[in-house]
């Protein structure tokens, strides 16, 4: 089992940043990727962003170059610099984690809340 942790949503406004956290705890050993997802209201949870454990990353195009998902394996964490923030950007982010060693599953973070004003 992995719990995963977010933080760092918050109020902002259009062409400001922010920087999201995801603590991942309990079988880490056993994570092979991570990364963030974000569902607007009435939308589809899409994916924004992920990383894997050799630091191989992907975007979606909405956020290519100005969202950077960087991890810390040594605490566990992975981030998400948002910079340039657009108000299509808000949004509840999720953290994402593939773990598991002979079956490798899903897990989720509760989300955080990211409101960009224009």
């Amino acid at each position: 089992q992995v719990q995963l942790v977010e933080s760092g949503g918050d109020l902002v406004q259009a062409g400001e940043s922010l920087r999201l956290s995801c603590a991942a705890s309990g079988s880490t050993s056993s994570i092979s990727s991570m990364g963030w997802y974000r569902q607007a209201p009435g939308k589809q949870r899409e994916l924004v962003a992920a990383i894997t454990n050799g630091g191989s990353t992907n975007y979606a195009d909405s956020v290519k170059g100005r969202f950077t998902i960087s991890r810390d394996n040594a605490k566990n964490t992975v981030y998400l610099q948002m910079n340039s923030l657009k108000p299509e950007d808000t949004a509840v982010y999720y953290c994402n984690a593939i773990a598991g060693f002979a079956f490798p599953r899903p897990y989720w973070g509760q989300g955080t809340q990211v409101t960009v004003s224009s």
